[in-house]
């Protein structure tokens, strides 16, 4: 019996492992310079992630070529972007507090000129869960079965 509990231990640590995607979902509604939502356009958007402050180091950088929805409305996965600096998965997020910083091009070239800059709350910090000494703890737990 202690043999099953410890293979579905197993297979839920996989799982809950596994669930950790290497990304983020963003949004933003897009006006242009006249305030005008950019409908059903492409638009061209810098990604990046500071560290320390609004001001900080860049420790990751990405762009996208995306299309915005009809209510101007774009949608991107922060993390699957072209890089430029750094690497996403490599981003230490213990190491906090971090900043993200959306540069737009409502012509979608890499003429940025609507910025925006605002602090990561707790929902991103989620990410280094995967590799505090808690999570360690847990699996030591579920791949025992005690």
């Amino acid at each position: 019996m202690k043999t099953i509990y410890t293979c579905v231990f197993l297979l839920i640590a996989v799982t809950v492992h596994a669930q950790t995607p290497q990304s983020m979902t963003y949004q933003a509604v897009v006006r242009n310079a006249l305030n005008a939502l950019v409908q059903e356009g492409n638009v061209g958007v810098r990604i990046s992630i500071l560290q320390g402050s609004a001001s900080g180091a860049v420790v990751y950088q990405e762009s996208h070529l995306s299309a915005t929805n009809i209510n101007g409305l774009l949608t991107l996965e922060i993390g699957m972007g072209s890089p430029v600096v750094g690497s996403f998965a490599a981003i230490n997020w213990e190491n906090g507090p971090y900043f993200i910083q959306s540069e737009i091009d409502t012509t979608g070239g890499s003429n940025y000129g609507i910025t925006n800059t605002s602090q990561f709350l707790a929902v991103p910090y989620a990410l280094h869960a995967k590799t505090s000494s808690d999570a360690a703890r847990i699996k030591t737990l579920l791949y025992t079965g005690f």
